[in-house]
């Protein structure tokens, strides 16, 4: 007769256990980024739900893998990781303006308005 008998010793730091939590709030942060993308009406908003999806959904599963790999005395991961996230922050929102600006310009059909700040650069 064969006895096998598995332990398995599941023990977490506090880093590791917030790092858990921070990449699996940037998947849900990444589905609903999806969802919005398909279910939105116009093209401006969808622009805004890959935005919300690429600011938590790839920013806060690196702040997440930076934790977890600083709880696991691993600093050159950890900092690879929060310059990247860095670079996401600063560069998302630019890029976003970037292309709706360009998406307003070459004048696609943006629904009904109740504001345009955009009506000075067309004179």
């Amino acid at each position: 007769m064969i006895n096998i008998s598995v332990s398995v010793s599941l023990s977490l730091n506090l880093f590791e256990a917030a790092g858990i939590a921070l990449v699996v709030l940037g998947a849900a942060l990444n589905m609903i980024g999806s969802i919005g993308l398909i279910r939105f009406p116009n093209y401006f908003v969808r622009i805004h739900a890959t935005t919300v999806s690429v600011m938590g959904g790839c920013f806060l599963p690196l702040v997440g893998v930076a934790l977890m790999a600083y709880g696991g005395a691993d600093v050159v991961t950890a900092l690879g990781a929060l310059a990247t996230g860095g670079f996401i922050v600063l560069t998302a929102p630019v890029a976003s303006h970037a292309i709706a600006r360009a998406a307003a310009k070459s004048k696609i059909d943006r629904g009904p308005l109740v504001c345009d700040h955009l009506e000075e650069d067309k004179k």
